[in-house]
């Protein structure tokens, strides 16, 4: 399947199983990636924030798009953020050799003015190969750089091979419109939006412009759902299948435990065989548990009385 600034898909982005001890799970890797086959999404990014990235070293990350890339015929985006560009171009060329598609690259924390947050993707194309195509992750609460539409603009122009932006900005659903806004006047060439921060504006984030989404959310059968209901115009049933799944995503989007919330429940979902993470990470407690169980059970119920409904 072809990636391109016509996108218009969901992208999940992929957690990386580990085993108690810190090592990783091979086998769940692949389990992982058949569960993410069997919920219908059109592509799958690895190596991202969720991916626990920074605590591989060069040689586990390079076997794992190997892993994934042999597992699926599904477009893979891999994340090649580093803080030097010698360790961006050797991810990045390995990934591509390997099948992968695209990659992924975020902004360092240091850059701040808009010259150089502009500047550093300049480089990073050029470090990583014009002819490598890639994401641009916007991911201020994070990274702490604020990238106007403006800048994103400026990127965009600057570099050919930049066909999407992972939008997860916070609030950003005006950042969205002002760039579509740019392409109607003809200032900004198309550009695929898919956005992130666990699909928690997703369902306005569409009726902005959006094309999908690319994040963690443990359950992406349900972002495949609502993106083709919002593509085809059913606004009711896209708001109330998003409704029903409120709760828990607000809980999981929590900071410092966001990640330990979507391992528990993918365990528990049959994706992954463990929800450690590899140190340092954040681990539930049992009340934790107890919590997200009462809201896994609350949503199964939700689910299936709107089921009822639309069958009636």
């Amino acid at each position: 399947m072809a990636i391109g600034p016509d996108t218009k898909t969901v992208y999940t982005i992929a957690p990386t199983p580990f085993e108690a001890d810190g090592k990783i799970d091979w086998e769940s890797l692949d389990s992982m990636v058949d569960f993410y086959e069997r919920c219908g999404v059109d592509g799958i990014t690895i190596l991202g924030i969720m991916g626990e990235a920074p605590k591989l070293d060069a040689g586990e990350s390079i076997e794992i798009v190997k892993r994934v890339v042999a597992r699926t015929r599904l477009p893979v985006i891999v994340g090649v953020s580093a803080p030097g560009f010698a360790a961006m171009r050797s991810l990045a060329r390995a990934a591509m050799e390997l099948g992968a598609q695209g990659v992924m690259i975020a902004p360092p924390p240091a850059l701040r003015t808009d010259d150089q947050i502009v500047t550093y993707f300049r480089n990073a194309s050029e470090a990583v190969g014009e002819d490598v195509p890639f994401v641009l992750q916007d991911y201020p609460l994070t990274l702490s750089v604020i990238m106007t539409p403006a800048v994103i603009r400026r990127i965009v122009t600057d570099n050919p091979a930049c066909f999407m932006l992972k939008h997860e900005d916070w609030p950003g659903l005006d950042k969205i419109s002002a760039l579509r806004g740019f392409q109607k006047d003809g200032s900004l060439r198309p550009l695929s939006i898919l956005t992130g921060n666990g699909g928690l504006f997703l369902d306005f984030e569409m009726e902005r412009g959006a094309d999908g989404a690319m994040t963690g959310y443990a359950f992406p059968d349900m972002l495949v759902e609502m993106v083709k209901l919002s593509a085809a115009g059913e606004r009711d049933k896209a708001h109330d299948l998003f409704d029903a799944h409120l709760p828990y995503l607000r809980y999981e989007q929590q900071p410092g435990v966001g990640l330990a919330v979507r391992k528990y429940v993918m365990m528990k979902r049959g994706a992954i065989a463990s929800d450690a993470q590899r140190k340092p990470g954040s681990a539930l407690s049992a009340t934790a548990r107890q919590e997200v169980d009462y809201l896994l059970m609350r949503l199964e119920s939700r689910v299936q009385t709107q089921a009822s409904r639309q069958r009636n």
